[in-house]
């Protein structure tokens, strides 16, 4: 019995490993999708203290279509209107915003303030923008690319942004493109 079962372990990891048959590569997607589902995803979320550690950014919200310099001149006004200079804003994390297709690496919403970017249920998809100021409402938040600003996010916060990986969210868009639920177009 124990012989049986050793060799129907060394059976699968051939087949799971070293099989180019169809069935097994539709194994081993099967397997990857339940590991990083399962195992890596909340791993990362535990330990970088959110539920939602990768998310994809699907919107334009939050890009410049341009370099700072130019970016500022266009929307400056808004923000200088709102108490934030240029230099403060060149200070900022992703001061030079943050692309459609862009995957944005969250944290806990610890430590948060003005200039950082965070993400935030709303109407049941996560929204990405720049906290302007916080109030008694909550943050008010801005997409960098919105002419107008969110008042109030609080209890609907997943985390803080702190790094982008350029590129990767196209996956998931086009995955969304697949299934129906249409491309925003920037």
């Amino acid at each position: 019995m124990k012989r049986d079962f050793k060799n129907f372990l060394k059976k699968a990891w051939y087949f799971i490993w070293y099989d180019d048959s169809l069935l097994s590569w539709f194994l081993n997607v099967i397997i990857a999708f339940i590991l990083v589902k399962f195992i890596i995803y909340p791993g990362i979320g535990l330990i970088l203290g959110t539920s939602h550690p990768l998310v994809a950014v699907v919107s334009c919200s939050m890009d410049h279509n341009a370099d700072f310099e130019n970016w500022w001149q266009a929307n400056g006004k808004w923000y200088e209107d709102s108490g934030i200079t240029k230099k403060e804003f060149s200070e900022f994390s992703f001061k030079n915003g943050i692309n459609q297709g862009d995957i944005m690496v969250l944290k806990n919403n610890d430590n948060i303030g003005a200039g950082d970017v965070i993400v935030f249920n709303g109407r049941g998809n996560p929204i990405i923008h720049r906290v302007i100021e916080e109030n008694e409402q909550g943050f008010r938040t801005k997409g960098d690319n919105n002419p107008v600003s969110d008042i109030g996010i609080t209890n609907s916060l997943i985390g803080k942004a702190v790094f982008r990986i350029p590129y990767l969210g196209w996956i998931k868009i086009a995955f969304n493109g697949l299934i129906g639920q249409g491309i925003i177009k920037c």
